[in-house]
């Protein structure tokens, strides 16, 4: 999955340097073809912290504040070089400090039934994350340490409102949070301006959490030829 993550990011005309935090470096020494790119300095490598938003966290602080960086996670299975593209104008033309890639959950099961998926329910409908994020000003890292803060409940949606205000949490239950309210709230709370891309590739929300999303992620691959 990762070489398959890397050879998007490679392809993609957005995409510049490419670092990679982790895998560790025993699990690299039994992957040959990891290690060659690693050893050619076609990737560069630095090791994974105890979560992924301390090792996103450590990544992003290894860069120049001023570089715009797009994170993407290493189980992105079916990630292209045009959903990569697509998401980094539009999030460039956004004009904020941090984007985030989103699909519309109706879409995404439509197109894949049968794929479990956390969604978030606003009001103007469901949207799946895509595990795509842009940091494209220098104040923007402050996004990664918010991050760390409520990453242990990613996969509650209800619980990870809650962290924004007990009145986010009740116009949320209601069906009354719009995107667009909730993405204005965040900007307040973390004192930047978050923006949101929705993607028209339905793929970008396929993630492998599990041996069965792996599964289906292989068989999607293999009925797309990829």
């Amino acid at each position: 999955m990762v070489l398959r993550v890397l050879d998007a990011l490679n392809e993609a005309h957005e995409v510049g340097t490419c670092l990679l935090c982790g895998p560790s470096a025993g699990i690299i020494d039994g992957a040959p073809q990891l290690k060659e790119r690693i050893a050619s300095g076609a990737v560069r490598w630095m090791p994974n912290q105890a979560t992924p938003s301390t090792s996103a966290w450590s990544a992003l602080n290894s860069l120049a504040p001023e570089t715009p960086v797009l994170l993407t996670t290493a189980d992105h299975a079916l990630l292209s070089a045009p959903v990569v593209d697509h998401f980094c104008r539009e999030a460039r033309a956004l004009r904020c400090d941090v984007a985030a890639g989103l699909a519309s959950h109706s879409l995404t099961v439509e197109r894949y039934p049968g794929m479990r998926r956390t969604k978030t329910r606003f009001s103007d409908g469901p949207f799946c994350g895509c595990n795509l994020f842009a940091f494209l000003t220098p104040g923007s890292r402050v996004a990664a340490d918010h991050w760390r803060q409520v990453e242990h409940q990613r996969k509650q949606p209800l619980k990870m409102i809650g962290a924004l205000g007990w009145m986010m949490v009740l116009r949320y239950a209601l069906g009354l949070l719009s995107l667009k309210a909730a993405l204005r709230h965040v900007s307040a709370r973390m004192g930047l301006e978050v923006g949101a891309v929705i993607l028209p590739y339905p793929e970008a929300a396929v993630d492998v959490d599990t041996v069965s999303d792996w599964q289906f992620a292989q068989a999607i691959a293999a009925r797309s030829g990829t």
